[in-house]
């Protein structure tokens, strides 16, 4: 087994598909998930699917209390955007951002990798098909990245520094399904949707969801998920 390995885990596409070209590369991966007070628990639901099938060396989900904030349509009783075209997803930041999600998450994420003595982090960000989350730039991770390397005692005293891995940053969506295909991953594991029904059907009509939908369509492979639009 190789190095370890922690990897951010949501249950979503991304997410999934970073975990699978973690295990590929040959870390020895652990994932963590988060329960944030999220809009719904489908998609904690499908990450320990995903972790499972993918031989996860162990996965945990952390409580992270976000809703006490707000200020987000996925924290607090604000409405999900529906049926926007790429064009408005490109305009600013959407509702849909959680105030320095990526920043509290990958600062566990370190903690745990320096507990378990990992080389790396793996998160799966994208600054191409991203809907404008700010904490999904190059320059974020970047900028995290030399934070760990003060702020850690692996970093100062132990060895190298814990690197933060994200394969996909550069992809666009259909990128995206295409290595996740190649991976075999198996789709129907995941889970996109904002805002998913009782059923845990996603609603086909989120920013998240037409991202994806589109990602398949372009990548001319069939997305598993039924959609309610």
């Amino acid at each position: 087994m190789g190095d370890r390995a922690v990897c951010l885990l949501s249950g979503g596409l991304d997410s999934a598909v970073c975990l699978a070209k973690a295990v590929h590369d040959g870390f020895e991966a652990y994932a963590l998930s988060f329960d944030y007070g999220q809009r719904h628990a489908v998609e904690l639901q499908a990450a320990r699917r995903v972790a499972q099938r993918l031989g996860a060396r162990d996965h945990i989900t952390v409580p992270v209390n976000l809703r006490l904030f707000g200020g987000s349509a996925l924290t607090a009783d604000i409405d999900v955007p529906k049926g926007r075209d790429t064009a408005s997803m490109a305009q600013g930041v959407p509702v849909t951002y959680v105030p320095a999600r990526n920043t509290v998450f990958l600062s566990l994420a370190l903690a745990w990798a320096e507990t378990l003595g990992a080389s790396g982090i793996f998160i799966g960000v994208n600054a191409i098909d991203y809907s404008g989350y700010p904490d999904c730039r190059p320059e974020f991770i970047e900028a995290f990245e030399k934070m760990a390397r003060l702020a850690t005692r692996a970093a100062t005293e132990e060895g190298p520094a814990i690197r933060i891995h994200t394969p996909l940053i550069a992809l666009t969506k259909a990128g995206i399904v295409r290595l996740g295909a190649e991976l075999g991953l198996d789709f129907s594991l995941t889970h996109s949707c904002y805002d998913p029904d009782a059923q845990g059907r996603s609603c086909g009509a989120c920013d998240s969801c037409l991202l994806r939908r589109a990602g398949f369509a372009e990548a001319g492979i069939a997305d598993p998920l039924p959609y309610r639009v």
